[in-house]
């Protein structure tokens, strides 16, 4: 087959015949690479939302908190929590992007011209997937990277919790993530998918297309779901708190009422900042490593079947 014949080839849409674990693998890898590449400043993020920090834990901007938290604790204190990520990332990213591709295409996401209605409605059903999944390796990540956590090990983190306040700590927060990722992975898509056909037009594998694409979408993506992200923190690091207020916050609804009573509306704002510059290059990354997957596995698969081009 010529150089030609496979540069024409649509690695967009995976091949008929092309088995969904290519999908799940491909996304796979782009959440490991995303979650861990960027973690340290989800670490500073997590703890600069913390509505009962201690009075170690007051960071001025995240360039102060990185200094402070190297200083004091060590920079290792950043990762700390990491493994849980890897762990969950994995899975919840292939079952992520499986879902996303499989719905795209049921909602015709895959034919010519822009679909933002179908690339957004797909990130929904991805994301509700997802993080059903996830949400349990999220809340132990939470608690590994506040300040003073005592917890050694992703399993012990996981059998004190459960321990102390049951399986439901490891889901209280899930309809707040819903609510936060729903409208995040839809801005995502719909802005992504928008960028890399303006950017784009021809769909041929571009690296600085999916690249710049991926991280913009992050950017506008981190930036309006913020006060979410906030109440989201709060209820899954609530069982750190010696507030019995924040200790039984019970849902989305509790936690907005509670940020604006201690700090106003710029409690919705916490962690902006550190949001935005993890997501702009960890979803630049993921985009980046998914994409490539794509194309090198529709590649391989395009070497094994004849293609008749006009």
């Amino acid at each position: 087959m010529t150089t030609q014949a496979i540069e024409e080839f649509e690695y967009e849409a995976l091949p008929d015949n092309a088995s969904l674990s290519a999908s799940l693998l491909a996304g796979a890898f782009a959440g490991i690479a995303e979650h861990a590449v960027m973690y340290p400043v989800d670490s500073i993020k997590t703890r600069m939302q913390i509505l009962q920090p201690t009075p170690q834990a007051v960071y001025s901007g995240v360039l102060n908190a990185f200094s402070k938290i190297s200083t004091t604790e060590g920079a290792k204190t950043l990762w700390r929590g990491v493994n849980s990520v890897i762990l969950g990332a994995g899975p919840a990213h292939a079952l992520y992007f499986g879902t996303y591709e499989y719905a795209k295409h049921a909602f015709g996401g895959n034919e010519s011209g822009h679909h933002p209605i179908a690339a957004a409605a797909a990130g929904a059903c991805a994301t509700i997937a997802s993080d059903a999944l996830m949400n349990p390796f999220d809340v132990i990540k939470q608690r590994m990277q506040v300040h003073g956590s005592v917890y050694t090990s992703v399993m012990d983190c996981f059998l004190k919790v459960n321990k102390a306040e049951g399986y439901r700590a490891f889901y209280i927060s899930y309809p707040t993530t819903l609510t936060m990722t729903i409208p995040f992975q839809s801005i995502q898509f719909a802005t992504y998918e928008y960028l890399r056909k303006v950017l784009n037009p021809s769909g041929a594998y571009d690296p600085m297309t999916h690249i710049t694409a991926g991280g913009i979408a992050g950017a506008v993506a981190a930036a309006a779901t913020t006060p979410l992200d906030v109440a989201k923190t709060l209820l899954q690091t609530r069982g750190e708190a010696t507030d019995v207020r924040i200790r039984n916050c019970n849902g989305l609804v509790d936690a907005f009422k509670l940020i604006y009573q201690r700090q106003g509306l710029a409690g919705f704002g916490k962690g902006l900042q550190p949001r935005v510059l993890s997501h702009m290059p960890s979803t630049a990354i993921c985009w980046g490593v998914y994409e490539y997957g794509k194309w090198f596995l529709s590649r391989d698969n395009a070497d094994q079947q004849p293609i008749n081009l006009p």
